[in-house]
């Protein structure tokens, strides 16, 4: 590679990240037929207008748009409904577009009973980013709402305990995977350094988990090519058997 084409290089990324291609969604084109799938087919007939649009991807991926503020209703019914039965939430994760675009938070379904698999998403304004949380729906929404949280900065109303999980509690930077997000970040790097230096234990750790730790694990000595000598419990179980 020459000097020329390294210094493009790092000149681009110092640039950060490019504003995003223009938006994939609302889907353009006609509308796939739902005939094949219960699901899509069933829920226009059972919701009308709050079912948006519906487009096929991968060749089997079946998705549908839903209106955000009837989320819980919606997805409700398609777990508890016998004729759908999607018992498992196996994701919720955001997209973010840039150019101004909605915020998309989605949905990844599946039916154990029917073996059958749907995506559900709803685009949310970048002035309202707030959605009701479907943690009452099914408990694997704990988590993964409160990564969508930390991310792309969505709030679920109703949560049991939205917090960051993946960023520090009080990182200040915003929300790493906005298109808006600059690639190194919002502070410099002299001040990522003094924070990241600055940090005591109970940045990442609450006072309650501090005190259940209990006392420093202790480290036994191993000389090269050796195995490291059996610690007490091992070693009474060893004697016993």
């Amino acid at each position: 590679m020459s000097d020329e084409t390294r210094s493009a290089g790092l000149d681009a990324v110092a640039e950060g990240p490019r504003p995003a291609a223009a938006s994939r969604t609302p889907p353009e084109g006609e509308e796939p037929d739902p005939v094949g799938h219960p699901s899509v087919e069933a829920l226009p007939e059972r919701f009308g207008d709050a079912v948006l649009y519906h487009r096929v991807y991968a060749g089997d991926q079946h998705v549908v748009w839903i209106d955000p503020a009837r989320n819980v209703e919606i997805l409700g019914w398609l777990r508890d409904d016998p004729e759908q039965h999607y018992d498992m939430l196996s994701d919720v994760t955001g997209i973010d577009y840039g150019h101004g675009r909605p915020v998309e938070v989605v949905y990844q379904l599946f039916s154990t009973r029917y073996l059958r698999k749907l995506r559900v998403r709803c685009a949310l304004p970048l002035d309202a980013l707030e959605i009701d949380s479907v943690y009452d729906l099914w408990k694997s929404a704990n988590w993964l709402e409160r990564e969508v949280f930390d991310l792309f900065g969505v709030t679920f109303r109703g949560h049991p305990d939205l917090r960051r999980i993946l960023m520090p509690h009080d990182y200040a930077e915003g929300h790493p995977l906005r298109k808006d997000f600059p690639l190194r970040g919002r502070f410099t790097r002299a001040e990522q350094t003094r924070r990241a230096l600055a940090q005591e234990v109970e940045h990442y750790y609450f006072d309650e988990e501090i005190r259940l730790g209990g006392e420093p694990q202790e480290l036994y000595p191993v000389e090269p090519g050796t195995l490291p000598p059996a610690q007490p419990e091992q070693a009474a179980e060893e004697a016993e058997s």
